[in-house]
């Protein structure tokens, strides 16, 4: 295979997620689908789903330094099939996609690797666990406690995590739906990590501890043809609460869904219209105006939050573009969290 083309097979799948965002609209043929009776089972689910054509390990972290300043982390892999038959070696269809970020009030820091799966450079094992790509890691012998790491020519991490709550599945027992036609994918995440560790930036070396809220999702056509990005919120309250909420934005009007988490672990299942969505503010952002503060309500549960990016300059300019960082919560309730905004 001349590099030529080696290129082009490893950037192909990146060019066709422009459509739909991320091509995630586009055909699920001859893909596996979720199915609403799927029944989880760990640790073999923490592991890759090649039938399905796409997938990601998804963790952000809210930290504070010694220094007594916060900071946001992300470390993201991402798999992408050009096609469900598994193959090895440069055969394989499977495209594996890295993304590392360090936010702090005032700078954003990216990186990004790519690799074509089969040759050993990405991939996911579910026991012991370990996802990586080059020297990018997240392992450990379970889920429960993991070792993270991410470096660039600007930054780096080392960051030890360790769970304290179950794992929390949205949907129906993790089956996620995305829109009125019945799109969805099977969405678990262990949002309860104690973190602890060591930021390398350009200013030196700064211990963090905070807490960290890792997502597993997979599909193979998670949004409707005419849904073009989604605003995707993981909240922390202070009152030991949790809640993950989501906006689809179609052209048919926007499909939203949300999970209330209890303290102990246990959820409420919150579904389309229940939690309402108010853009507040903008800022420019990479030449485009993007919303950086929130009015986030849930009637139902006395929710009345605004919701605020630490740092509104938090674009992730990667092969596909979009907005990811810490975000304040003030109002009814108060606490930290993440905010994704894809499609802008």
């Amino acid at each position: 295979m001349s590099v030529r083309v080696f290129l082009l097979a490893l950037w192909l799948p990146v060019t066709a997620w422009a459509q739909g965002y991320a091509g995630l609209g586009g055909s699920a043929e001859g893909f596996d689908t979720p199915d609403p009776d799927y029944v989880f089972s760990f640790p073999r689910d923490h592991g890759p789903h090649p039938s399905f054509r796409i997938e990601w390990w998804y963790l952000t972290a809210n930290l504070t330094g010694a220094d007594g300043q916060d900071y946001g982390v992300q470390w993201t892999l991402f798999r992408s099939a050009l096609k469900p038959k598994e193959q090895e070696g440069w055969q394989s269809p499977q495209i594996w996609m890295g993304h590392a970020a360090i936010t702090t009030p005032d700078q954003h820091f990216f990186d990004e690797r790519l690799s074509r799966g089969g040759i050993g450079q990405a991939g996911v094992s579910a026991q012991p666990f370990e996802a990586w790509i080059d020297e990018w890691h997240m392992r450990g012998d379970n889920f429960d406690q993991l070792e993270l790491s991410a470096n660039s020519d600007t930054f780096s991490y080392d960051l030890q995590l360790s769970a304290t709550g179950p794992l929390v599945f949205h949907g129906q027992k993790g089956y996620s739906v995305k829109s009125a036609d019945g799109q969805a994918s099977h969405y678990y995440s262990q949002p309860s990590y104690d973190v602890q560790g060591v930021l390398r930036l350009p200013s030196g070396d700064v211990t963090v501890t905070g807490n960290a809220w890792l997502d597993r999702e997979w599909s193979s056509q998670p949004l409707a043809s005419d849904q073009s990005g989604w605003d995707w919120f993981s909240l922390s309250l202070n009152d030991g609460h949790k809640l993950m909420a989501f906006r689809l934005r179609g052209g048919r009007g926007d499909f939203t869904a949300a999970t209330w988490i209890y303290p102990d672990g246990t959820t409420a299942t919150l579904p389309d219209g229940a939690a309402q969505f108010e853009v507040l503010d903008t800022d420019e952002v990479a030449g485009r105006n993007v919303p950086t503060r929130w009015r986030i309500t849930l009637p139902a549960r006395g929710i009345d939050v605004e919701v605020a990016a630490m740092n509104p300059q938090a674009w992730m300019g990667t092969r596909f573009e979009y907005w990811e960082g810490p975000v304040r919560v003030s109002g009814s309730h108060v606490g930290r969290g993440y905010l994704e905004m894809t499609g802008y």
